[in-house]
């Protein structure tokens, strides 16, 4: 609105975070919507109390998910409820925004120790999403 440009809502990608203990976060399409409109996707996920950055605050409790297009590889959507899961799931929401290939950010190297690093960790362990249309 400040350089010219029209806002518009349509083309925002959906995302919120809840200050709660532990914080959550979410962008994009949950799996359940995916798993509703039978899209081909893929699903990685983390527990907490496998990440080092969890390990070393004590704060262990929650998971991270993302959601990929078995077909073009986009970033569907991401939730993590986790230590800086509001925080964290802005990684993803950028990803989102450039449309680029999970791919791209699989090969991006993590600033450790942060609960962001383990993103990529998850995109080389992604699996058919049960439920969901595997094409």
């Amino acid at each position: 609105m400040f350089d010219g440009e029209a806002s518009r809502l349509t083309g925002r990608i959906p995302a919120y975070a809840l200050y709660i203990d532990p914080p959550s976060g979410q962008v994009g399409t949950t799996d359940t919507e995916v798993q509703k409109n039978r899209r081909p996707a893929l699903v990685g996920k983390r527990a907490m109390e496998n990440l080092s950055r969890a390990v070393e605050k004590g704060e262990t409790e929650g998971f991270m998910q993302i959601l990929v297009n078995a077909e073009t590889k986009e970033i569907l959507g991401a939730s993590f409820l986790e230590t800086r899961g509001d925080e964290a799931i802005d990684c993803v929401r950028g990803a989102m925004y450039a449309e680029a290939p999970c791919t791209l950010r699989r090969r991006a190297t993590p600033i450790h120790p942060t609960v962001a690093e383990f993103i990529p960790t998850m995109l080389d362990d992604l699996v058919t999403l049960p439920g969901g249309d595997a094409g």
